[in-house]
């Protein structure tokens, strides 16, 4: 697969509907792996880098979940490309920032996707809509399994799989969701939530992981420990902690549609003005008009189907996405006016909000957390 068909095709998490895909856009298992005798990437010389990678590819591409997958060196890929994989969550920051001896190997489905000289050797992940971490976990054991016939895994029988990072041994699995908590962001609940969802050892992060700003009120929980716990167990307890946080945004939309149902409708329908007629439009800004878009499609203010022309326009109007659309290099400006233009044409059909919109009354708030 060629790297225009990857950016064109929408990945696999957009098009299906998952559980709770109102508010859960995606589940994440990520495992780290590293190949026996060989010397971790931060510290590798770049010829055994390079030697690695040769030797690796071939064999990932030869899985049966990896045909007619994109492989790429990205070495061969200029800053933007690389940025927009970023954008798709299909590769890391840390993974984009690598010199030479780092590959990345897709599915078609954007599902699976496999990082070579990552932090590890091996950097996999399998991404699943709406709240579905078992079968994300599923879909990457069978790699996982398939890979480990085909190289020798360093592993230690007291420690588990050996990872760069001493919090990523034991299993060497991190699994994540994205959640979309506008609910609680105008409630002004989101920190009290957050603050309680550290406390029992898992960690909240932004759109683009750790270190990255919760854009379009977008949050990553995951865990934190990987050492001691078997896989299953580290799922079901993250999966009851989000189940909860899923109440809340809940109750937190209703509450507000209850008592502050103008504030609700400002916002949506200040979002969709300038959405729909904006000629200059910063990516922070868009981003966060984009989720008050998003809850006014899962209030019922808008035909539900639009909810994944949302989706779309989170990753379209990204930085690297609008300059290879663009076909050339663009500043700020440049960038900022393009995207208001894209959402302009994207938008054109998208109908005015819903403003008689009711809520029923709000359950109890579940325990927090």
């Amino acid at each position: 697969m060629k790297f225009a068909t990857l950016l064109r095709k929408a990945p696999e998490w957009m098009i299906h509907d998952g559980p709770h895909r109102d508010i859960v856009l995606t589940s994440r298992i990520r495992l780290a792996r590293n190949l026996d005798g060989s010397t971790f990437p931060g510290y590798a010389r770049k010829d055994d880098r390079v030697a690695l990678m040769t030797a690796l590819q071939p064999k990932i591409e030869s899985l049966p979940e990896m045909k007619d997958s994109f492989s790429e060196d990205l070495g061969n890929l200029d800053a933007i490309r690389k940025q927009a994989l970023v954008e798709k969550h299909l590769i890391s920051r840390e993974h984009a920032a690598k010199a030479g001896g780092s590959a990345a190997v897709i599915n078609r489905e954007q599902s699976l996707s496999i990082m070579i000289n990552e932090e590890d050797h091996l950097r996999m992940q399998s991404i699943r809509s709406g709240l579905d971490l078992r079968a994300a976990f599923a879909a990457l054991d069978r790699v996982d399994t398939e890979l480990d016939g085909l190289v020798n895994y360093a592993f230690d029988q007291r420690y588990g799989y050996l990872t760069a990072c001493p919090t990523n041994l034991g299993t060497g699995m991190r699994a994540s969701a994205m959640l979309h908590l506008p609910g609680l962001v105008l409630s002004d609940q989101v920190n009290q939530v957050i603050t309680a969802v550290n406390k029992i050892g898992l960690a909240v992060r932004g759109l683009y992981g750790e270190g990255t700003e919760a854009l379009a009120n977008l949050f990553q929980i995951s865990n934190q420990h990987t050492l001691g716990e078997r896989e299953g167990d580290i799922i079901a307890r993250l999966e009851k902690v989000i189940e909860q946080v899923i109440g809340h945004e809940q109750n937190a939309r209703k509450k507000l549609l209850e008592d502050a149902p103008h504030k609700v409708l400002d916002h949506v329908g200040r979002a969709y003005a300038t959405l729909c007629f904006a000629h200059i439009l910063e990516s922070k800004e868009a981003l966060t008009h984009l989720s008050m878009l998003r809850m006014g499609c899962d209030l019922g203010m808008f035909p539900g189907m639009e909810a994944k022309l949302i989706d779309t326009l989170l990753v379209e109007i990204q930085p690297a996405h609008l300059q290879i659309g663009a076909q050339r290099k663009l500043n700020a400006e440049e960038r900022d006016i393009l995207r208001a233009e894209v959402l302009r044409r994207r938008l054109a059909g998208f109908p005015e909000p819903k403003t008689d919109v009711a809520a029923g009354p709000p359950p109890e708030d579940p325990p927090l957390i």
